[in-house]
């Protein structure tokens, strides 16, 4: 017996030795430490429409390197001048295995923190470090996370029509492509609660343009989805972006009657400045509310989660500062019940829907991702693209994020200047007032 536990004792002592002498083989090899080399600010179109700013960390180590997304399709120029001029310098020397000290110190070094520049800077960085580590392991960012929890990542459809009948048969052909979770909105944002230009009742020589009013909006956007679903039925999983056109009791009122439709959720039916509605919301309907997608900092969320007065996040990972705020926002989702929708689309690039991939397939608190397709060019510029088939989102598998930046490409695809200052478009209230987007 005791020849047995001294074989074993040995047997484990020798195991813990030769563990010990691998972990130590890079320090006994007299490799040097890892440290950020370079920073490079990478600007392109995409060969198409796009306003996109990439950093690439390059190290210490030959050929070893990052890219993060620092995507900001309204004020492209601050955050690639804060880039350049405030994170670039102080980013040289560091050490990129240290992602949460060199987020924090990231974080609080501009004294005045958060807001969507700040964050955009902060999730460039934080990206490309990630992506370090994960090829410097040879893994997936996702395996770092903790591993696959499911086998693709489900995303939503977009559809639209000008009336219920074009936006059901729009519908139908997105079930037909493998869609199971569908947004439909009918036009532009606030489309069914426009008084056309010219018509309605309006100031002596005041603005002329079509006019957003909310209650048109209830009454109508209300009744297309009752001719919708009267149309597909209740298989689709049927999605609406409000985008914080409504305000108080015309909000509650809205969900209140969306509620028979069985919707998988509303989002964004208030403004940010309003978010104390949602407990009167709660009061009068079930209807699933998504919510965040101007929110630029994870305890934003805190209140709206730990009440449980939203069911899911919206946020763009490059707008909260990158995969470490999403994980510690996707393990608060799934401590309440709540569930991660991230808004990936429109003017998105590649790399932050691949951030956001990592972090979806690897969290148990995910509900769904918003889809993204890009032109042919892009995938050429990016290549390591994710790809959209029948509804879900695949990356490839390979070690960091998984995407590249073709440099020579990217720079004969310039991005193209801001038109007027590129302001978000603003709809406006009869009376001229400007309608909180």
């Amino acid at each position: 017996m005791a020849a047995r536990v001294f074989t074993e004792y040995t047997f484990s002592m020798n195991r813990r030795t030769l563990l010990q002498s691998l972990w130590a083989a890079p320090a006994l090899a007299g490799l040097p430490k890892l440290t950020i080399k370079d920073v490079k600010v990478i600007t392109t179109s995409g060969g198409a429409r796009y306003r996109w700013a990439f950093l690439k960390i390059i190290t210490s180590e030959p050929g070893l390197y990052g890219i993060g997304s620092a995507n900001n399709l309204f004020q492209t120029d601050a955050v690639i001048a804060a880039l350049q001029s405030h994170l670039r310098p102080w980013l040289i020397g560091k050490d990129p295995d240290q992602i949460e000290d060199l987020w924090q110190s990231s974080h609080l070094k501009t004294y005045w923190r958060n807001g969507p520049v700040n964050n955009n800077v902060l999730a460039a960085m934080d990206m490309a470090l990630w992506d370090i580590k994960g090829k410097r392991a040879g893994m997936p960012v996702y395996e770092l996370l903790g591993g696959k929890v499911r086998d693709a990542v489900p995303c939503y459809d977009h559809v639209g029509g000008a009336d219920a009948s074009a936006a059901a048969a729009a519908v139908q052909k997105s079930m037909a492509s493998g869609y199971r979770h569908i947004r439909v909105q009918f036009g532009a944002y606030g489309g069914g609660g426009f008084i056309p230009a010219g018509q309605g009742s309006r100031p002596e020589g005041g603005r002329t343009g079509q006019a957003f009013d909310e209650e048109v909006y209830v009454e109508r956007v209300s009744k297309n989805f009752e001719q919708v679903r009267a149309k597909v039925g209740f298989e689709p999983k049927l999605c609406h972006d409000v985008h914080s056109h409504l305000s108080g009791m015309n909000a509650a009122e809205f969900c209140r009657r969306m509620q028979p439709l069985q919707m998988f959720f509303v989002e964004d039916v208030l403004a940010p400045e309003q978010l104390d509605w949602y407990k009167e919301i709660r009061k009068v309907c079930t209807t699933p509310q998504a919510v965040g997608e101007l929110f630029t900092h994870p305890f934003e969320y805190y209140p709206l989660i730990s009440q449980r007065l939203i069911d899911f996040v919206r946020c763009r990972v490059s707008s909260i500062g990158g995969i470490t705020p999403a994980k510690k926002i996707a393990t608060m989702c799934e401590v309440f019940g709540c569930k991660t929708a991230f808004q990936e689309g429109g003017d998105n690039d590649p790399v932050n829907q691949l951030a956001a991939y990592h972090v979806d397939i690897s969290s148990p608190a995910f509900g769904i991702q918003e889809e993204n397709h890009f032109p042919a060019s892009v995938y050429d510029v990016l290549p390591g693209t994710a790809e959209i088939r029948k509804g879900y989102l695949y990356g490839n598998g390979k070690p960091g994020l998984g995407i590249d930046i073709n440099e020579e490409l990217a720079a004969k695809y310039p991005m193209p200047e801001a038109r007027d200052g590129g302001p978000y478009r603003l709809d406006r209230a009869m009376d001229g007032t400007v309608v909180k987007p």
